[in-house]
């Protein structure tokens, strides 16, 4: 299983700056994305993940140079989040430097424009969903009825998506039904964020998840890397 450590961007910086040495005062913090992304490809990460905040506000990529000067400055693949909702979006992203792109949830209401992002990126596209029932009941579909993440996936991986991206915000991911996808679905499935620990990457892992992406708990040093890379392998 990847352990993908994910940078929010906002203005350019780092919503979040990394310090690796806070606890012993060594090391200098950083809130560049390109010097964080260094860090954890010099301690061994395959992806990084960047999450555009304010493409995600404004409905397009925003900040295309910082995308950029992480692409220039690391030889792994770049996932951009944020913004990313329509081909000359995805373009856009791709011209700067990224690899991957994560479309929202939205798209799964949009067959055609989702269809037109696929001819655009292929396998290297995912589409984010939030598994909690309650915030797909909540969210304003264009159907007679809100679906289950199960006939969600399905629906997705037969319009060609081959990944995608459950977030679980600060929640606890839910092992079980979790492992139960994983087996069920054609595609990778990652996870993003949620209430983690080694104990838990260990029983993803075991699950057969693809990926756990963390930004604030590797940046903040709650959850050591190395140690994560060690409990994901």
């Amino acid at each position: 299983m990847l352990v993908i450590p994910s940078i929010d961007v906002e203005n350019g910086r780092s919503r979040i700056v990394h310090w690796p040495g806070v606890a012993t005062g060594a090391g200098t913090p950083s809130d560049r994305p390109e010097r964080i992304a260094e860090r954890f490809v010099a301690a061994g990460a395959t992806l990084i993940h960047i999450v555009d905040l304010d493409g995600a506000r404004a409905g397009r990529p925003v900040n295309l140079e910082a995308i950029g000067r992480v692409a220039s400055r690391v030889a792994v693949p770049l996932q951009v989040a944020g913004g990313m909702e329509g081909a000359d979006k995805i373009r856009l992203a791709f011209a700067a430097g990224a690899t991957r792109v994560v479309v929202s949830m939205a798209m799964a209401d949009r067959p055609e424009a989702l269809a037109e992002c696929l001819a655009v990126a292929g396998d290297w596209l995912a589409v984010g969903l939030d598994p909690r029932p309650q915030r797909l009941a909540a969210y304003p579909w264009h159907r007679p009825a809100p679906p289950s993440l199960v006939e969600l996936a399905g629906e997705l991986v037969d319009l060609g998506v081959r990944r995608l991206v459950l977030s679980h915000g600060g929640a606890r991911p839910e092992l079980p039904f979790l492992a139960q996808l994983a087996r069920q679905t054609h595609a990778e499935i990652f996870v993003a964020g949620g209430s983690v620990d080694l104990d838990v990457l260990r029983s993803l892992r075991d699950a057969g998840i693809a990926g756990i992406i963390l930004g604030e708990p590797l940046l903040s040093g709650a959850v050591d890397f190395a140690k994560a890379l060690e409990a994901a392998s």
